[in-house]
């Protein structure tokens, strides 16, 4: 996917990295970033000022309003992804936050996904779908989402063959590229072990001491 002139057309993640300041940051199919409010009702001031852009331009962001700071996460669901909507207002929103001066929160947003390995990946996620209430994708096939946000995205990874000895569920977490090295050398330093750098830096494969997995992800070289 590429950005084009159409402001509705999907942008790939890394392609959106590359067009937006910090702390903005793509994570897989969204644009995230948090700032420090200090105190809650600093944060209520800038969530009616993002409410108030959000509503002139006809498209709205998720926000976490928490008594520090505010998450806000970007996303075009009818695209399926990031465009050019998402960049415009995310401007915007970094200007209202410069404006009131509110700065980047510490630690940058991280994004957290599901993965589920399944030989028959219709019958699998039709039965996570119903037990955990979430809603088909209608962009992406193999992903599941929470209508209120409150879960991580489930996806769905097409096995070949039948795989007993291993984990068949793992973790992808989504995280700023200038993050990731500390994260690795904090889990491998935790006792975990890197698994795989075979496709970084879009992602490392890591394993905790029992070889449960978890993938960190960056939008890095990424279609």
């Amino acid at each position: 996917m590429t950005d084009s002139a159409d402001p509705r057309s999907p942008i790939a993640p890394a392609l959106a990295d590359q067009q937006v300041a910090r702390p903005w940051v793509a994570q897989g199919q969204h644009l995230q970033a948090v700032f420090a409010t200090g105190s809650m009702a600093s944060g209520i001031v800038f969530v009616d000022r993002i409410v108030a852009a959000a509503e002139r331009r006809n498209h709205h962001p998720d926000i976490l309003l928490r008594y520090g700071t505010v998450l806000l996460t970007l996303n075009t669901w009818t695209a399926g992804g990031i465009t050019r909507f998402d960049l415009d207002l995310a401007a915007e929103i970094s200007a209202i936050a410069a404006e009131l001066e509110l700065p980047p929160a510490d630690s940058g947003p991280a994004w957290l996904e599901i993965a589920i390995d399944a030989l028959d990946i219709p019958r699998v996620k039709e039965f996570w779908r119903s037990t955990l209430g979430l809603r088909a994708n209608k962009t992406d096939p193999v992903e599941l989402a929470d209508p209120t946000g409150k879960l991580p995205t489930l996806w769905f990874q097409q096995m070949d063959q039948p795989r007993r000895q291993r984990n068949r569920v793992h973790l992808d977490v989504w995280v700023p590229r200038d993050e990731i090295d500390d994260r690795i050398a904090t889990a491998l330093a935790a006792g975990g072990r890197l698994v795989s750098d075979a496709d970084a830096p879009s992602f490392w494969v890591l394993a905790d001491p029992e070889g449960n997995e978890v993938c960190l992800c960056t939008s890095a070289e990424r279609e």
